[in-house]
């Protein structure tokens, strides 16, 4: 066919209606925008809003720590200790200042969040292209839609066709055919005047142009997500004027479930605020009845060893870590859309990468053509009169405004090559497409000839999968092998391309053809083969070998040439391993078999989106924690399925965001990495912090639970707990939150998925840790006491080993791998301020005469500071014993 005979219709694009206030192809201008905005406020539905200050108080006001405390305050009053009472009524305040301060700034790490996750749309401005928030879209704006973005507005489409998923709105699943309204009428007198036609032999491919469908007037609503095809519509309503923002705003918000994590925690609070619930009654009883001592006495310590117990330090950690760890993370360039996914980070085992834009550079460009007689590079200074025809094609086998890099490559190279000839074909719109799927990976479009009744065909996909449609020879199927093994093995991409004729039956002007149903009902001619280099980021193996030692195995899935996924796994290092498992081998094999081989293969190419899904299943069923990159809509399936989906910011559909729980920023592969780093520092210090909590109560229980039992003075009142919660409470939610990374980090292998910090090793390491010291401290006392020091000085020594021994098992949590001591010399910030808090505290209980007599203590005298040297001595050497028997059975993570 000569080339001119190729050419498709010349039917001219629909024209969009003019707008009153914009230019129909230059959009708003930025002031009308602002002003339109200003008038009808963000596009927003009324959702979860930032809670009050007052809310907040209010929680403060009725937690259970809270109510003791103002209990215990009027139990002073009413033994008349009008001192005591005020001070530790003063407590109130403290203690409702540090919660609000910790609230505000885990709010405000949540909100950061928020801000970084909003939805965005792309629009026409001042006749410029631009990303916005969606909540800044205003009525008449021109929103830009492509294959996989969610519509941000209610809008109407004013050029292009569109298919759109509306089953938040509908229920239906089927996708829904959107034309602009001149074009809906058309095609539905056509689809009606096809009803009246004797039925055809083959039925139209679904996704055709069955009327229920192809007569939709361009209507696009809110929230609704575009599945196929490019769009420019008009914005005509936003927020709660919307559709969506009709049927109600629960549609707009959906509460985060609760992770196993936080879930564990509540189960274990409860259990313990039972726990204290009994033994502080008990401790009434036993004090009032037992001791012969005042009931308003009993009540004092009952609430006393209430507080001691329980830790509500817990709640506070999960929350404060969850969402200052997903902030964190969000300095590294990875948003993260769900909180809890924040835990998984640190058990990742295997990654599950793509190829295009995560280990290469997504910036795709033609690097050479391939005929069966010659070969063309870009270094060449023109392009031969016989690859020109190969060119059209694969620019006709392409969008004219593609989303895909490769096909913008496609478009980009025939612009330059074929300029001013007769093979560009701006501005025609094919008039029917068979898109990519599983069982056939090409794609054709079909467009409008001269003649009457012949449309052309313009074919581009995998090699293989375009030869068999051309009905090759085993002869010329050997040779484009050849070609493709030549060319993959130096890491390029190989399509292959085809055109075609295809004459439909005789039809009156209006009427649309019954379109075959498959792809190889046309007859094609095999053009030639183009190729295209993406070469790989420059960080990648630096990236791949931090996760080879941290123990992550890392997979490439693409849908690429088996020969490209091996040569650019090589040039940057993922796998030794040469075999590479193809998506036909694949659904050749069960679930056992493939099982066993994925034990050995690291490439896996040639698949489908629902190749990947069912790795993904089958990797997690054996045990395996996996974290899985996507961009496409079809992708959606396999980052749900994936224990953490991991979403490309920059190439990926919105569709693909919403469904993973991590969005790469700038889609680079290290910031994969650097999140999981993060993960396994977050969940380190979790650690660290449940340990310290878990660690510093024992021996404020025993204080508080023993004297009772053993007839002794109280040695610990409420007002003592009180200053020591404001100790424990920051060094939970602030010290060690801002540990730094322990050495050694990423050389560890990954969490086992079982591993909780509530399980029973972790937490019998740190009830190890506490009573070891709570024996201490009571031989101590026992010991001083039987000196013939008094009920006060003995209090004395008590009260300032416990708070000094605070601080060592902040320190022992810091490293398990050294001694307690030894993290000194790596002093943080944090570590210094809680330091002086202390001592500060100190100071002013023993220092000042009032606050001393107000608290119950003396002076300990010189014998009774070497026996806080001493106890303090003992703590250290017991928490060191502690750390070598932990090491020795495994209690602890190094």
């Amino acid at each position: 066919m000569p080339p001119h005979d190729t050419r498709p219709s010349t039917a001219p694009v629909t024209t969009p209606v003019a707008d009153t206030t914009a230019d129909a192809h230059q959009g708003l201008g930025s002031a009308e925008a602002a002003r339109r905005l200003a008038i009808d406020g963000p596009n927003a539905l009324p959702g979860s809003a930032p809670r009050s200050a007052a809310a907040l108080l209010w929680d403060v006001l009725t937690e259970p720590m809270l109510l003791m405390l103002l209990a215990a305050g009027g139990i002073y009053l009413a033994l008349g200790d009008r001192g005591e009472a005020l001070f530790l009524l003063s407590f109130v305040f403290v203690v409702i200042g540090i919660t609000l301060a910790q609230e505000h700034k885990t709010q405000r790490a949540l909100e950061s969040l928020r801000d970084l996750s909003a939805p965005r749309a792309l629009v026409m401005r001042d006749g410029q292209e631009q990303r916005i928030a969606g909540q800044d879209v205003v009525r008449g704006d021109l929103l830009i839609l492509h294959e996989g973005d969610r519509i941000a507005a209610d809008a109407q489409l004013i050029q292009g066709q569109l298919e759109v998923d509306e089953s938040l709105l509908t229920g239906e699943a089927v996708p829904v055919t959107k034309l602009p309204a001149a074009q809906a009428d058309q095609a539905t007198a056509a689809a009606a005047a096809a009803s009246t036609a004797p039925p055809q032999s083959k039925p139209a491919p679904s996704g055709g142009s069955a009327a229920h469908t192809v007569a939709s007037v361009g209507a696009l609503f809110a929230s609704t997500v575009v599945t196929r095809g490019v769009g420019l519509a008009r914005v005509c309503a936003t927020a709660s004027h919307t559709a969506v923002g009709r049927l109600g705003a629960d549609l707009a918000t959906t509460a985060e479930p609760a992770s196993a994590l936080q879930q564990g925690s509540r189960t274990l609070v409860r259990r313990l605020g039972a726990i204290a619930v009994v033994l502080a009654s008990a401790q009434v009883v036993l004090g009032w009845w037992w001791n012969g001592g005042a009931l308003l006495d009993s009540l004092l310590s009952g609430i006393a060893l209430a507080m001691a117990i329980l830790p509500e330090e817990i709640p506070v950690i999960l929350t404060v870590f969850l969402a200052l760890g997903a902030w964190r993370i969000s300095q590294q360039k990875v948003l993260t859309r769900r909180v809890t996914a924040v835990e998984t980070l640190g058990a990742i085992t295997v990654l599950a990468v793509d190829k295009t834009g995560t280990l290469t550079m997504n910036r795709m460009a033609v690097a050479e053509l391939a005929t069966a007689n010659a070969r063309f590079t870009p270094e060449d200074a023109h392009l031969p009169e016989t690859f020109h025809l190969l060119t059209e094609f694969a620019m006709l086998a392409t969008p004219g405004d593609p989303f895909d890099p490769m096909e913008k490559a496609i478009q980009h190279f025939g612009h330059q090559w074929l300029a001013g000839t007769e093979h560009v074909h701006d501005g025609y719109e094919s008039e029917f497409e068979y898109a990519l799927s599983g069982d056939i990976l090409a794609m054709t479009r079909v467009f409008a000839s001269d003649e009457p009744d012949t449309h052309l065909l313009a074919t581009k996909g995998a090699p293989e999968a375009v030869a068999d449609l051309c009905h090759l020879g085993a002869a010329q199927r050997e040779t484009i092998r050849r070609q493709v093994e030549s060319m993959a093995e130096r890491g390029l991409r190989v399509l292959g391309v085809a055109r075609g004729r295809w004459r439909g039956p005789a039809l009156a002007p209006d009427q649309s053809p019954p379109w075959p149903q498959s792809q190889h009902d046309f007859d094609f001619e095999f053009l030639g083969l183009l190729a295209l280099a993406d070469p790989p980021r420059p960080e990648v193996p630096a990236a791949l070998a931090q996760c080879r030692r941290a123990g992550v195995r890392v997979v490439m899935m693409t849908g690429d040439h088996p020969a490209t996924a091996r040569a650019i796994a090589q040039q940057v290092g993922l796998s030794a391993r040469p075999e590479v498992l193809t998506g036909a081998e694949l659904e050749a094999l069960d679930d056992a078999a493939l099982t066993a081989r994925l034990r050995h293969v690291d490439l896996c190419a040639r698949l489908t989106p629902a190749h990947k899904l069912r790795l993904v299943q089958l990797l997690r069923a054996s045990g395996e924690v996996v974290a899985m990159t996507g961009d496409g809509v079809n992708d959606a399936p396999a980052l749900k399925a994936a224990d953490v989906g991991i979403a490309m910011g920059e190439r990926g559909t919105d569709v693909a965001r919403e469904a993973a729980a991590l969005v790469l920023l700038d889609d680079s592969f290290a910031r994969i990495v650097a999140a999981i780093r993060q993960g396994r520092r977050i969940d380190d210090n979790l650690r660290k912090a449940i340990r310290f909590t878990f660690a510093v109560h024992l021996p404020i229980i025993a204080l508080a639970l023993i004297p009772t039992l053993l007839q002794w003075p109280a040695l610990l009142l409420p007002v003592h707990i009180v200053l020591l919660q404001l100790l424990i409470d920051p060094t939970c939610a602030v010290v060690l939150e801002a540990e730094p990374e322990a050495p050694g980090l990423m050389e560890r292998a990954p969490r086992a998925v079982g591993d909780s910090p509530f399980a029973l090793a972790a937490l019998g390491y740190a009830v190890v840790q506490g009573l070891g010291i709570a024996v201490l401290l009571l031989w101590g006392h026992a010991w001083f006491n039987a000196q013939g020091a008094s009920a006060a000085q003995s209090r004395g020594v008590v009260f300032i080993t416990l708070v000094l021994s605070v601080m060592l098992l902040i320190l022992a949590q810091r490293n398990v791998a050294r001694p307690a001591l030894w993290s000194v010399r790596s002093p943080t910030p944090w570590l210094w301020r809680i330091t002086a808090a202390m001592l500060l505290m100190l100071a002013a209980v023993t220092g000042l005469p009032w606050l001393r007599g107000l608290m119950g203590l003396a002076l300990p005298g010189t014998v009774g500071m070497v026996t806080v040297a001493a106890l303090l001595a003992l703590c250290l050497a017991w928490l060191e014993l502690v750390r070598l028997l932990g090491q020795h059975l495994g209690l602890v993570r190094r």
